[in-house]
């Protein structure tokens, strides 16, 4: 009698290959046009300049 991993292993390489033989249909998706696009230095010259402001509560 075999073991009950060695069975489990059995049926789990009969499914995957079940799977990898069976006929699949690939749908070609379309590339989005509006993609972001990549940050360069002459982006952070046109955004506002952000900082932080502290406030004392405690005085």
């Amino acid at each position: 009698m075999l073991d009950a991993f060695i069975i489990e292993e059995i049926k789990r390489r009969e499914r995957n290959r079940e799977e990898r033989d069976r006929p699949a249909l690939e749908i070609p998706l379309p590339v989005p046009e509006d993609r972001p696009k990549r940050r360069t230095d002459a982006d952070d010259d046109e955004r506002p300049q952000r900082g932080v402001i502290i406030i004392d509560l405690l005085a």
